[in-house]
């Protein structure tokens, strides 16, 4: 093994934050030839960065194709196949060619498109950002074309990160990643651009107060924090996501038009069969997340006590649900590709829906509670506008919403970022135990 990792040379292309931390873990893991590039225009810069580390920066992707023995690209989905049609040809013979975007088939045609046939296809993706420790944490093996041999050296390459491997193929991959983290990140996009059209910081304001609360709003803010990029390439080159973003939109609005015709019995059924569904049957004997107040209350924004709280109708939650269970789809079957975010989203949906006293207060508020009902149209707006901006395909577009709204935030992230930090590891530690 000493050799193998003396010999075996890994190279990455892009060098952004995952292109990092995939670099800096391979070296710290004792492989001696870790090269990556990135634009040339960033050379003499990235260089200079790593000037006194082990990791050796090459000019551009000519050069990491050229001369390594594995090639992971970690450039955005957007310009996955720009890339590799100019660099994947230059592939050395017999080299395994890898990607980390979080859409996989369209990584995959370029692959097979541009890459000479004597090279292997052994994709992946860490169902994670950089700043999340890989430790028990799902990382998705794609195999597309690769012998025996090579495939063990692939999985031998990325054990260093003690992530839990699962072993998929591009279109599972998709449908999975459309099923969870599409969605997932379409309602928490809602909430930031509605609080945002609210001119609203929600820690200040009592209805956003509470365990569940605290979630979504460091959840909104971490995503808000990140590169627009990460979440557009996943939500509009994923065609299953249009369909799953589009539902949710309509779920929400479905929901709304129940709640301001007060029609209880109609709204009451549905939610609960949402429940029935989601949560019922077989799904009563799964282990619950455990996710509560008490836990939850150590990751607040806020400085309101909690006896000032007020009732939320959680329209997001109600929508989640009802989205899952007019899809057909059973979020608990997709758990083996958890990310952090999405056992979050799990566990605090599954947190209300499972307590039967905080479903009905939830319902009784959404039905009733007038003080909340513009907070709720504006959800309904904003998360039909994602929905629709994903369905024009616009990178344009999103980067617009994204960023008009990160602006609004971007004087809190620093804070929000250190609790969301400490509430990551602490959903991440619990998938470990």
């Amino acid at each position: 093994m000493s050799s193998e990792k003396e010999t075996v040379q890994l190279g990455i292309i892009g060098a952004g934050g995952m292109g990092r931390f995939y670099a800096q873990r391979f070296s710290a893991a004792g492989w001696k030839n870790v090269f990556v590039c990135d634009l040339p225009s960033k050379y003499e810069t990235l260089r200079e960065e790593y000037k006194d580390s082990p990791i050796q920066v090459l000019k551009d992707g000519f050069h990491v194709s050229r001369q390594c023995d594995w090639i992971m690209y970690a450039v955005e989905a957007e310009y996955i196949e720009a890339v590799v049609e100019k660099f994947g040809p230059a592939t050395k013979m017999g080299a395994i060619v890898s990607g980390q975007t979080s859409v996989k088939m369209p990584e995959i045609t370029a692959f097979r498109k541009h890459l000479p046939e004597d090279v292997h296809i052994v994709s992946c993706h860490s169902m994670h950002g950089p700043g999340v420790n890989p430790k028990g944490q799902p990382l998705v093996v794609i195999r597309e074309r690769a012998t025996d041999q090579v495939y063990d050296l692939v999985l031998r390459i990325l054990s260093c990160f003690e992530s839990n491997m699962v072993h998929l193929s591009a279109q599972e991959h998709d449908r999975i990643t459309a099923d969870t983290q599409a969605v997932t990140h379409a309602a928490f996009l809602s909430m930031g651009s509605a609080w945002k059209a609210n001119s609203q910081f929600p820690w200040l304001v009592p209805h956003f107060v509470g365990g569940i609360e605290n979630v979504k709003v460091n959840v909104a803010m971490r995503i808000y924090s990140n590169k627009w990029h990460v979440y557009a390439g996943l939500a509009i080159m994923n065609p299953v996501a249009k369909d799953q973003i589009f539902q949710y939109a309509r779920s929400v609005a479905d929901l709304f038009k129940l709640m301001i015709k007060e029609k209880e019995e109609e709204f009451r059924q549905r939610v609960h069969a949402g429940r029935d569904f989601v949560f019922g049957g077989s799904q009563k004997d799964h282990a619950p997340i455990l996710l509560s107040d008490e836990i939850l209350d150590e990751y607040s924004l806020s400085k309101i006590p909690r006896e000032q709280r007020q009732p939320n109708s959680h329209l997001s939650l109600l929508a989640m649900v009802d989205c899952w269970y007019t899809l057909g789809l059973n979020p608990y079957e997709h758990m083996v590709c958890q990310t952090p975010l999405f056992r979050l989203w799990m566990g605090i949906t599954e947190y209300l829906f499972r307590n039967d006293s905080m479903l009905e207060d939830t319902i009784q508020a959404a039905l009733y509670r007038k003080e909340t009902r513009s907070d709720d149209m504006e959800f309904v707006t904003c998360a039909r506008g994602w929905a629709e901006c994903v369905d024009l395909g616009s990178m344009h577009a999103y980067e617009k919403r994204f960023t008009d709204t990160a602006s609004f935030f971007q004087d809190r992230f620093a804070e929000s970022n250190v609790v969301g930090n400490k509430m990551i590891a602490m959903i991440s530690k619990n998938i470990v135990d």
